[in-house]
């Protein structure tokens, strides 16, 4: 499965952009501020463009606030970064440097994302290929 996220509007407060599945259009995304390259603000840096692996797993701080284990995509060896994954949210306060997805966008907010994130979580779970994220 190919992720790939087209980042098209930037602000001071967030990125927004489009995520595909396969070529395509899914959900729109949220990210971090993008800043320029070795620039790291911690929970507030948008992912570095780039092709990463994806991997389904157990989410150890997800499932310590749920009190059930959570599983969920882990974006692997971004450089400079830990623990990425692809979760709801709404805001830039919610990325926590994290990839938000939803249906709908606003300024600086995405919605619907628990429906997004709904579809989006059997898809990368049940894949038969390698998930890869690439980030333009």
């Amino acid at each position: 499965m190919e992720i790939k996220i087209v980042r098209d509007t930037f602000t001071k407060e967030s990125t927004i952009g489009k995520l595909y599945l396969d070529g395509r259009y899914f959900a729109n995304t949220l990210e971090d501020v993008v800043r320029p390259a070795g620039v790291k603000v911690p929970n507030k840096t948008a992912i570095p463009a780039g092709r990463y692996h994806v991997i389904w797993n157990k989410s150890t701080r997800f499932s310590l606030k749920a009190g059930h284990p959570v599983f969920m995509p882990l974006i692997l060896d971004i450089p400079g970064f830990a623990g990425v994954r692809i979760h709801s949210g709404n805001r830039a306060a919610d990325t926590e440097g994290c990839l938000l997805i939803g249906y709908d966008r606003h300024p600086d907010a995405i919605s619907r994302s628990r429906d997004a994130i709904d579809a989006l979580y059997p898809l990368i779970q049940g894949s038969k290929t390698p998930v890869w994220l690439t980030i333009g």
